[in-house]
């Protein structure tokens, strides 16, 4: 992913009001996340509420959305897989992340809690004992898979 600029995400979100862009909450780490090795920007709100923000780029337009955080119950120690990036985590590790429609539907999918993904995909974050099954596929293909998972969920927004 190319580095994003405060401007060109906030005037990416698709699903929010141009002020409600305006203010929320921003990665103060921007200019230090690995860019060259995000297939999408991630985070949770630092205010503690229930909300989440990805930005990524689909056909090469930058698209960003607000997304519901659902967590599991704490205590749960069932693990539950990512539909992005089939990491399996315990616990609060994978949530159920909803983004809400115009027309006032919603539609969500299981997805990291701290919207790691790419980082997990590559080896570069650890999501403890048995979190990345062994593939077959070469990386590429499957961060090809992750990024089509990934816009068949945006398509309803766009």
């Amino acid at each position: 992913m190319r580095p994003l600029t405060e401007a060109q995400i906030r005037a990416s979100f698709v699903n929010c009001s141009k002020g409600e862009a305006k203010r929320l909450s921003l990665p103060r780490d921007l200019p230090e996340r690995p860019w060259d090795d995000l297939d999408f920007l991630g985070w949770r709100d630092p205010s503690g509420s229930h909300r989440s923000y990805l930005i990524s780029e689909q056909d090469d337009r930058v698209v960003g959305v607000v997304l519901r955080t659902v967590t599991p119950s704490r205590g749960r120690q069932r693990r539950l897989l990512c539909s992005l990036c089939l990491t399996s985590h315990t616990g609060d590790g994978v949530s159920l992340m909803t983004a809400g429609r115009s027309d006032g539907n919603s539609f969500g999918l299981y997805i990291c809690t701290d919207l790691d993904c790419s980082l997990y995909l590559r080896g570069i974050k650890k999501a403890g004992p048995g979190g990345r099954f062994d593939e077959s596929l070469q990386l590429e293909t499957q961060i090809g898979r992750t990024r089509d998972k990934l816009a068949d969920f945006l398509a309803p927004l766009l």
